[in-house]
């Protein structure tokens, strides 16, 4: 086989791997999932300081990617993914309760009848935790599913880092 016709072939396979990629717009941006990184960071606080074996609050502060929304804690349709945040156990932390935003109206342009309800821009996520004495750094879980006007990504689970100190 020649040269030139084993790389058309190569280059033609290749093409088509990424057709359906192309198709669905993966590629086209440098602000999609996968690509950038998450579409949820975590901004603050990296530090709180509580009292010991007490339930104290915490404001957790989120930003999600511009031109992307999740769903909130409590989306209008039961098979959309909850946003939700967690703690895992063993960590000398212990989530007694998390309050999340009410969210914001979202209306897809395709189906202006379905009224969706997001988070975009900042949100705030109000932790009710309860630390052991001593410093502990806590890696806690946002779980929420990522979408543009167009497309749902899929699910994703991120570590929110925060370093809890119980006096």
């Amino acid at each position: 086989m020649a040269a030139g016709t084993f790389q058309a072939k190569i280059a033609a396979g290749l093409l088509l791997a990424l057709a359906p990629l192309i198709a669905l717009g993966q590629l086209d941006s440098s602000n999609r999932l996968g690509l950038k990184g998450s579409s949820v960071e975590y901004l603050f606080p990296e530090q709180v300081t509580v009292a010991a074996g007490k339930a104290s609050d915490v404001a957790l502060h989120f930003r999600v990617e511009q031109g992307l929304h999740i769903n909130s804690h409590t989306p209008k349709d039961e098979y959309l993914i909850p946003t939700t945040f967690s703690i895992p156990d063993g960590l000398g932390v212990r989530l007694e309760q998390a309050s999340y935003p009410a969210g914001t109206e979202f209306t897809l342009p395709a189906d202006p009848a379905t009224k969706l309800s997001v988070y975009t821009d900042e949100f705030v996520i109000q932790a009710r935790i309860v630390a052991e004495a001593g410093s502990h750094q806590v890696e806690a879980k946002l779980h929420f599913q990522a979408c543009d006007k167009n497309v749902c990504y899929p699910p994703k689970t991120v570590s929110v880092s925060i370093d809890v100190i119980g006096k």
